[in-house]
């Protein structure tokens, strides 16, 4: 595989979502992927412009078909994943793929496409000001908003194992800094 491809990944909260959608608007040759998910639509999301939008039954039928490229059961009983129908597209239309992910997810993308991604994690200045956010986002329960923060708390730990860590403190300077390291890795011959 001598695609290139940029995996986003950051505790969620932290902006990723922002950040993807910002480089995907200065980059034309940037496709984004679209991931499969067993959670429900959110208000105003469409099913193949957002996520594939999948019953758990699906799902898992998909896995044993190998039909993914990485899939992680994000939280209990819901799964996300990278199609690879999904991937094989977007090359055939000559883009270089952007991954918006869970931290284990970026991960394993990481080590399949190895030198040819550039993996940049996305991290809050603080972990007050990413409860703070999760809080603030009313777009899920009380319950879910508790299992988002515990989760993000764990997967500040995973740092260490991507290319550039973007502090999200002012997002100007942190969509700089985005799209100047993928300005980098764009033109870097592939290998």
């Amino acid at each position: 595989m001598d695609q290139k491809v940029i995996i986003v990944t950051a505790p969620s909260g932290a902006g990723k979502t922002t950040i993807v959608k910002h480089l995907l608007s200065r980059f034309p040759q940037l496709a984004f992927s679209v991931s499969a998910t067993t959670r429900p639509p959110r208000i105003g999301e469409v099913n193949g412009e957002d996520y594939y939008f999948l019953s758990m039954e699906e799902f898992k039928n998909r896995v044993e078909a190998k039909e993914f490229v990485e899939f992680e059961e994000v939280y209990h009983h819901t799964f996300y994943g990278t199609l690879l129908i999904e991937v094989k597209r977007l090359w055939q239309l000559g883009k270089t793929i952007v991954f918006d992910v869970d931290v284990k997810g970026a991960i394993t993308l990481k080590k399949a496409f190895n030198e040819n991604a550039l993996s940049l994690f996305i991290k809050p200045p603080s972990t007050e000001i990413l409860d703070q956010r999760l809080r603030n986002r009313a777009t899920d329960s009380l319950e879910k908003i508790q299992e988002r923060i515990s989760k993000a708390h764990l997967e500040l730990e995973f740092e260490e194992y991507f290319d550039k860590t973007i502090v999200n403190d002012n997002l100007h300077d942190a969509l700089e800094e985005a799209v100047n390291a993928v300005n980098d890795f764009i033109n870097k011959p592939a290998k």
